[in-house]
């Protein structure tokens, strides 16, 4: 999928702010790029290569214990399949984005099974995307809705 990427730090801007980048705060650094990261229908995956690396989702509302305080968890898995954990294949970063806006850079090193969660306000509204980087197959992009 075309998109555009920073140059310094591989940051992907899915709401086309071409100005700095939200990650590593590098100003002009935005480059058009035809394959900046994959999209795949889940009911069309056959391969095991897209079932290890398609983000997952689960959106869970929960009660604070304080009144007024309740949140919406969106827990991301990547892969049906669980992804590698090794040094030489893991999964190094997952990006969150709210209706195109980013908000989250989860990094991650090879001890770690690539599982993330961000806590929503009540009441947040629109599509959770996530892009996820594999060290060996790019970048994988999905989406969730919460309402």
């Amino acid at each position: 999928m075309k998109g555009l990427v920073c140059k310094v730090c591989g940051y992907i801007a899915l709401d086309g702010n071409r100005e700095q980048c939200p990650v590593c705060r590098a100003k002009n650094v935005f480059e058009d790029k035809e394959d900046a990261y994959k999209m795949t229908d889940f009911k069309a995956i056959s391969g095991e290569t897209e079932k290890k690396h398609i983000p997952s989702f689960a959106v869970v509302r929960k009660r604070g214990l304080i009144p007024g305080a309740d949140y919406i968890d969106v827990r991301v898995k990547i892969g049906e399949i669980l992804h590698p954990a090794l040094p030489e294949h893991h999964i190094m970063e997952i990006a969150f984005y709210i209706d195109n806006k980013f908000v989250e850079n989860i990094m991650l090193t090879s001890d770690i099974n690539p599982t993330a969660v961000i806590r929503l306000k009540d009441g947040t509204k629109g599509k959770v995307q996530v892009i996820e980087s594999c060290n060996v197959h790019g970048k994988w992009f999905n989406e969730v809705k919460v309402e």
